[in-house]
């Protein structure tokens, strides 16, 4: 059938009245009750299945069935409460199923609305499946709940639809068309009588019938609700309304949290337990837009409220928060106005989950902000006002129980200086940039890995306030880091792992998430917080901060410098907190007649301060009884000359700490140590593993205290080596194609079904290619193990470094880590033992031959590694006698 060719609808006056409704028409019906719309939807549908039309009823609302079963209808069913995307996509998918020519009856919109509590999220949905019913030459009918909707979101229906019809009823029935799309007749949009029986509509001229109309009208409006505000702000002024008499329903409270916290039923339950009405009114006051703040804001604002509520008595140590957040219906929205949605869906397929990301990515970041949002953006830093802040992604599923996305999606720093349409610019890129990481290649990988994929991730955004302290031309903290209420790093034999740990870098904290090159965050096991892993002053000195992260108002950037260049715009009474003088150094330098003061990082006056400690402690302490959970934070410091301090705490997300399978309680870890120090390693957590007396030909490598993962025996299928001096004299700007080369492996093996141990020269992960292979977590989120190997003549190291993004990420992946160093942790290492095995690397990557001599792929038989947690010790070998 061709496009707009008259069809019948079962009601001829209609037909006569509109010029007939047509192929490609939406039509849109608002009523004051469903049964309104029925008098139209069911002619419509009796004439539908007489002409053998393929007639669909998609049923979705919590209202009873606008159609029964009957030969001739097809009724489908979906699930708005899966969320916006998945239902949108499943109703898509349906319609491209029935193809051209369809005809159809939807549920009422208004019902959408109940489930996702914005009308902003309704009229997206309509302006979603409205152009793609109208491509393929359907008819659709509407219904439309008149007086629940704001003038604003009707009014984007309007514009989308090709008719929207009122429908009044009292004594009579009225029909008056509000718009009809290509069509104009002579009296169309006047008011008409309809007669049920007969089908017929007469135009009303006269004016008493006129008068008794628009009476009817005014009535019906007037119990109509407020439309000139979005249905959630309608429902949070009626709930304040409520509490201001003295009231404040459970059922009030859980649609607060479900709408605008969390679905999560262990975080809603203690959000109840701990925030005060006051808190949701205050939330939706800082609040851009609508819908969820997501994941880590939630968690951000529910850890202050346990601390406040449990640990009074340090309020004075605790820095107040003013944070803003942009709601989750902000990002669909983007992606609606920006005509991104086809993009959206592409991706969200099979075939297109990887291959369609970065053109999203790029529209992503090239799109435009509605003149709505972007006045509320201008009062947002109108109350900044020249104050640094951050902006950071706060997803659906970010910083939830197993699901930590640690580093996966952007946070981006705007200084906040020039003039305002200069910060709003910076501001509104740094939105798009947090947008446009749910696309990142390490985004995908994590979801994909954790089965995470087809599940509704909205970006909310979290923006917060930088706490610190401007330092001449600089702003930053005194401190700041990352804490965790149950240390999986042992820092002595007697250490207690549930005092918890802080991993503290002086300046922003991004050097503490980070994995940063030549530098080491202070480690600090809370049972003894002053003490140092390291006994010389001369090895303190080499294992520490050398660099430190700032912002740099007179540039308006984030900088990394050194410590040396910024020492003389620092009072002394900062250096005491946060450094050390390293006198024998200065002594050396003495005796050349170059005599300076000699300065480094180790927070160590901070970490003696008792009250801080302590403060810190029971801090991560209460988080973890409350969570039920052990728990990771991130959190500043602030000092003054005085020694008073305040902390801000930033971020609180459950600790993943277990495997799949196994409970988090019993996992064990071993960690990797430099020369220099006590072992370092876990404790009795985890099972034991016997591990088999091989002999010597049979070994592969052999480890003492230098593994990081639960007590396991595992087959391994595939072993990729890169050679050490292979990688050191590689040129320095070519040395990031090895890690291309290891995410082809990765992607190859992962479409093989098989796991990878891989065994790389120094830090994987850093971002320093002369100090390791400058990989992304998903560039290695199919091994199995990851090796970091030690050589003398190229000067490579190992140094996983605990509390880093990748750690967590490994942690999560079940991906166990070993160090293989040139001591006595190491009694075998043969590198060659696989040299009489085919090399897979040429035909897996035949475009990367400069990498050929690098790169050793081998598919092993009877290979295994064992680890047992209790002895320490960890062996990979060939063991043929497998039960």
């Amino acid at each position: 059938m061709s496009a707009f060719e008259p069809i019948l609808s079962g009601y001829p006056g209609v037909d006569r009245m509109l010029d007939s409704i047509r192929l490609g028409d939406n039509v849109v019906w608002q009523v004051t009750t469903l049964d309104e719309f029925c008098r139209f939807a069911h002619p419509f549908v009796k004439q539908a299945i007489a002409d053998g039309r393929n007639l669909i009823y998609m049923r979705f609302g919590d209202h009873e069935p606008l159609l029964k079963p009957q030969p001739g209808l097809k009724i489908y069913e979906f699930d708005p409460n899966e969320g916006f995307e998945a239902f949108t996509v499943n109703i898509r998918s349906r319609i491209t199923e029935e193809g051209y020519d369809a005809f159809y009856v939807f549920d009422s919109l208004s019902s959408l609305q109940s489930v996702w509590y914005t009308d902003l999220m309704m009229g997206n949905f309509f302006r979603l499946t409205c152009p793609y019913l109208f491509i393929l030459d359907t008819v659709a009918y509407f219904p439309l709940l008149r007086g629940r909707h704001s003038y604003d979101a009707v009014a984007k229906i309007r514009d989308t639809t090709q008719l929207l019809l009122d429908v009044y009823s009292g004594e009579n029935l009225y029909i008056q068309p509000l718009k009809v799309w290509n069509r104009n007749l002579p009296e169309m949009f006047l008011p008409h009588i309809c007669d049920t029986e007969t089908g017929e509509c007469r135009t009303l001229r006269g004016g008493i019938p006129l008068s008794r109309y628009y009476q009817l009208v005014d009535e019906v409006k007037a119990e109509s609700q407020d439309q000139n505000l979005d249905s959630y702000d309608r429902f949070f002024a009626l709930a304040r309304l409520e509490y201001k008499h003295g009231k404040f329903s459970e059922e009030t409270e859980d649609q607060i949290i479900e709408s605008t916290m969390t679905k999560d039923a262990k975080l809603h339950e203690r959000i109840k337990q701990y925030f005060k009405p006051k808190d949701y009114f205050n939330l939706r006051d800082r609040m851009v837009g609508s819908g969820a703040i997501g994941g880590k804001a939630c968690g951000m604002l529910l850890a202050r409220r346990i601390v406040q509520t449990r640990l009074p008595e340090y309020a004075a140590h605790t820095e107040p928060h003013d944070s803003f957040y942009i709601g989750s219906d902000v990002f669909y929205s983007y992606i609606v106005a920006n005509d991104c949605w086809k993009m959206r869906i592409a991706q969200r397929t099979e075939e297109g989950y990887y291959t369609e990301a970065e053109p999203l990515r790029q529209a992503l970041l090239s799109g435009t902000f509605p003149p709505d949002i972007r006045e509320k953006f201008r009062s947002l830093l109108e109350y900044y006002s020249g104050s640094p802040i951050i902006v950071r992604s706060s997803s659906f599923l970010e910083d939830g129980f197993n699901n930590a996305f640690a580093g996966k999606y952007e946070s981006v720093f705007c200084v906040n200086q020039g003039t305002p349409e200069e910060c709003l610019t910076a501001f509104e890129d740094a939105v798009r940039t947090v947008y446009a990481s749910t696309m990142d290649l390490s985004a995908l990988e994590y979801r994909r890995q954790r089965g995470l994929e087809h599940l509704d991730e909205q970006m909310a955004v979290l923006v917060q306030r930088v706490s610190g302290s401007f330092w001449g031309n600089y702003f930053f903290p005194a401190a700041a880091g990352v804490g965790y209420s149950y240390s999986l790093y042992r820092t002595r034999k007697d250490a207690d792992l549930s005092a918890g740990l802080l991993r503290i870098v002086a300046g922003l904290g991004t050097r503490a998430v980070d994995r940063p090159e030549n530098d080491y965050p202070r480690l600090s096991s809370l049972d003894r917080p002053d003490l140092s892993l390291y006994h010389s002053v001369a090895d303190k000195h080499r294992f520490s901060q050398r660099n430190v992260d700032v912002l740099d108002i007179t540039d308006n950037q984030l900088k990394t410098l050194p410590f040396d260049t910024i020492m003389e715009q620092l009072p002394l009474w900062y250096k005491k907190a946060v450094m050390e003088r390293d006198y024998e150094a200065e002594s050396a330098l003495k005796r050349l007649n170059r005599w300076r003061q000699v300065w480094f990082v180790t927070c160590q006056k901070l970490l003696s301060d008792q009250e801080f400690t302590g403060y810190m402690q029971k801090m991560l302490k209460v988080l973890d009884e409350v969570y039920g959970n052990p728990v990771d934070i991130e959190y500043t410091v602030n000092i003054d000359e005085a020694g008073e301090f305040v902390v801000n705490l930033l971020q609180c997300r459950p600790l993943y700490t277990g495997t799949k399978g196994v409970p988090a309680s019993s996992a064990g870890f071993s960690f990797p140590v430099h020369d220099n120090t006590d072992s370092l390693y876990t404790g009795t957590k985890g099972g034991a593993v016997e591990i088999p007396a091989l002999p010597k030909e049979d070994i592969f490598f052999e480890l003492k205290d230098s593994s990081m993962g639960t007590s396991r025996k595992m087959k391994v299928e595939v072993v990729v080596q890169i050679d050490p001096i292979g990688y050191y004299e590689y040129p320095y700007k070519l040395k990031p194609q090895a890690a291309e080369a290891l995410r082809k492996l990765n992607l190859y093996y992962r479409e093989q079904g098989k796991k990878i141990l891989l065994m790389t020269p120094g830090r994987v992960g850093t971002s320093s290619p002369e100090l390791g292979v400058p990989v992304t977590f998903a560039s290695i989120s199919n091994c199995c193990g990851v090796c970091e190997v030690s050589d003398k003549r190229a000067g490579y190291m190992p140094e996983l470094s605990y509390g880093s993004h990748l750690f967590q990420d490994l942690v999560e992946a079940d991906i166990f880590y070993c160090a293989l160093w040139n001591d006595h942790r190491t009694p075998v290492y043969e590198e060659h033992f696989f040299d009489g095995l085919k090399n897979h690397f040429a035909e897996i990557c035949p475009d990367m031959d400069p990498l050929f001599h690098m790169f050793r792929v081998t598919e092993p038989e009877d290979l295994y590694y064992w680890n047992d947690v209790k002895s320490g010790r960890t062996l990979c070998g060939r063991w043929k006698s497998v039960s």
